[in-house]
């Protein structure tokens, strides 16, 4: 399980996603939590939780919590699925407890009570994509998955069940499969992977992922 929750490959364009949406929602959890950057501090930010938005304390707490510790987590790459989860949990509760009858746009003009449900739904999305693919490169997450998953799957795992591109190639006439490996970006024989000679022959008659092409030798 934990394993799973680890996996991610070495995408950097997950990296700038889960980098931009942690460094946000780090300062803004620092706001309420710690009064850092012209924010008010944890008691008064829960008073104005409580009292101003009827939001119950103790959510007041997890929704600090869920943007400090999320954004910190989302930054240094470290179980980036929960932190994005949880921050993606905020948004949302915070969109219909609070946003959605200010409308769609943020108050750019001042001439609203409110702002609308823009931001938080630039922020639901960045997470979702965190969630599914995991915290790309340059993350604790990834070296994590590297160091302790099986070394009979993980990269057969990346490389055919996420996006890496398989390549089927003939370079002695012989008919290899061949994989691209996301750790050290060389074509490597699948049959270094220890699969089955069934999940073989279904790479070998290119079904097994949509994107095998024919390369040349």
């Amino acid at each position: 399980m934990l394993v799973r929750l680890l996996a991610t490959d070495g995408d950097w364009v997950l990296t700038l996603a889960r980098m931009v949406l942690g460094v946000i929602f780090f300062a803004h959890g620092a706001q309420k939590l710690l009064g850092w950057l012209g924010g008010h501090g944890l008691r008064a930010t829960v008073s104005t939780f409580h009292d101003q938005l009827g939001i119950p304390v103790a959510l007041a707490y997890i929704a600090v919590a869920a943007e400090f510790f999320g954004g910190l987590g989302l930054i240094v790459g470290l179980l980036s699925r929960i932190a994005a989860l949880g921050v993606a949990a905020t948004m949302i509760v915070a969109m219909f407890q609070v946003h959605w009858q200010f409308g769609f746009f943020i108050n750019w003009f001042g001439d609203r009570q409110g702002h609308g449900i823009e931001y938080h739904l630039l922020a639901i999305a960045l997470a979702a994509i965190i969630i599914v693919h995991g915290a790309g490169a340059f993350s604790l997450d990834r070296a994590l998955y590297r160091r302790f998953a099986p070394s009979s799957s993980s990269d057969f795992a990346l490389d055919l069940g996420l996006r890496a591109p398989l390549r089927r190639a003939n370079p002695a006439g012989q008919g290899t499969i061949w994989y691209r490996s996301s750790y050290c970006n060389r074509l490597c024989p699948l049959a270094l992977l220890g699969v089955s000679d069934e999940l073989r022959r279904s790479c070998g008659q290119g079904s097994l992922h949509r994107g095998v092409s024919e390369v040349s030798a």
